[in-house]
């Protein structure tokens, strides 16, 4: 019987939840993830959990913030003034927002706090600093062939 191992191309079911329970993603009701181990897709809690696993097997894994998204990080908090964002933005707590750098690349903020004259944006991963557990089932295993 084949099972999970580094480099194999996998098919999974999966439902994500944070320690008090509250669901934040899930496959249910739709296709399920197909990915290749060891290409950081995903991130490494989530590749190593899978490691052995069977077709067809279920399991819950605990997944350490270390091993997810880190640790909240104070750096990518930062404060913007109001006349700085578009006209036509009237911001919110909670509200997503798009910032580009100056090379071009593209950082998703969520708008933290509003204040009289600025806002604080957070531009970690919402899932920073949280550990998550996830319930695995494994639907197909497509095994990396060695190449003599």
């Amino acid at each position: 019987m084949s099972l999970v191992k580094e480099n194999d191309t996998v098919k999974v079911h999966y439902t994500g939840k944070l320690a008090d329970g509250q669901v934040f993603d899930s496959s249910e009701g739709k296709d399920p993830i197909e990915f290749t181990l060891g290409q950081g897709q995903l991130i490494p809690g989530f590749e190593k959990g899978l490691i052995d696993m069977k077709l067809n097997e279920k399991k819950t894994i605990n997944i350490a913030k270390d091993e997810a998204y880190g640790d909240s990080r104070e750096d990518l908090i930062q404060e913007v003034q109001k006349s700085e964002l578009p006209e036509e933005i009237k911001p919110e707590v909670g509200m997503g927002l798009v910032s580009k750098s100056q090379d071009g690349r593209e950082m998703n903020l969520v708008i933290a706090e509003v204040k009289e004259e600025s806002i604080v944006v957070d531009g970690n991963h919402p899932l920073a600093g949280k550990d998550l557990i996830f319930d695995l089932e494994v639907v197909e295993i497509k095994e990396t062939e060695i190449k003599e």
